[in-house]
Formats: C-alpha cells, structure tokens, sequence
C-alpha cells in the first residue's frame, strides 16, 4: 500500500471528523468504513488494535484513534494531519458560534429572541416530566410518584446533583418501596 499523500489523508479526516454526528463511536466506525473498507488504508487487523488502544486511552477517544491512525498511515505528520483534521475546523466554528452568540446576546432584540426561546425549552421540559409523571398519578399511588418526582427534583435543583445519580437513587427507592398489589 502506497502512502496516501497529506491532502488525501486530510481530506478523509475532515470530512469525516466534523460532519459525523452522534460522538466519538460513529465517527470512529466512519473512518472503519473510509480507512479499511474504502481505502485500504488499514486492515482490520490494525484497525481494530488502534480501536482498542484509543478507548484505554485517557482524553479524548476519537483523537486518540486518529493521531493512531494517522500514525499507522503517515508515520507522525500522518499522526498531525489526522488529528487537527478531525479537530480544527470543528474548533474553528465553535468559536466563530461563541463570537456570533456573545454579538447576539448584546442585542437587545436578539437577547429577547434567546430568552424566549430559554422560555419555551423550560415549558417543553415541564410538559415532557408532566407527559411521564400524569399516568402514574391515576394508578392509587399518586402519592409515591409525586415524592418521587419532587425527591428528584431537590436533588437536582437544590443540590446539583447530576441525572445517573438521581435515576440510582430513584431506582433505589422504587427497589425499597415497593408498590402495593405487586
């Protein structure tokens, strides 16, 4: 296998990198699909032990792969290439998104357009939990769910705790307490 030429290996991890939606595992089987199956970059062989040895890695898995990958290719301007290809035009417009933000939010109409929409993303989560919490109230344990609910909501709310914990906690409960008739 020839090695491809900066511009080529660039060009795969550009596109690859910053249009594939979903995280670090889509984008990674997105380069499985250009690198080996398309290419002929990688074998699977390869690609699968710098799969590997990317997800032990602290950090940033997806990068890991990549500065991997490009490292397989292209020795270590392979390793760059890769890695700000994937990375840098993402970078690049989130900041630019961060500079139009920050010159919207000093807009009064545009602040006022923001906090409408923070309004209705509020209304829409408070009608999604009502959505969820309605048919348990009619059940004859309204009661558990309603302290459930707000026990949630405290400790999120009032003690900032994040959701995984909160679901363990419900879970928990619900494991303790059980219903009545079951």
């Amino acid at each position: 296998m020839a090695t491809p030429s900066a511009a080529r290996l660039a060009a795969v991890f550009v596109r690859t990198g910053n249009l594939t939606f979903g995280g670090g595992d889509p984008t990674m089987a997105a380069l499985q699909r250009e690198l080996v199956d398309r290419r002929g970059w990688l074998t699977a062989e390869q690609y699968g032990l710098i799969f590997a040895l990317a997800r032990i890695t602290p950090g940033t898995n997806v990068l890991a792969f990549c500065a991997g990958a490009g490292w397989r290719i292209a020795g270590a301007a392979g390793a760059v290439v890769a890695v700000l290809g994937a990375s840098a035009p993402s970078a690049v417009v989130a900041v630019w998104l961060l500079s139009v933000y920050q010159t919207a939010a000093a807009n009064v109409w545009a602040a006022a357009g923001m906090n409408g929409v923070a309004a209705a993303v509020a209304g829409l989560m408070v009608a999604g939990a009502w959505l969820l919490i309605r048919p348990h109230l009619r059940d004859g344990n309204g009661w558990r769910t309603l302290l459930t609910a707000g026990m949630a909501f405290g400790l999120s709310a009032g003690l900032g705790w994040p959701p995984v914990p909160i679901l363990g906690a419900a879970a928990a409960l619900g494991w303790i307490w059980k219903e009545e008739g079951r």
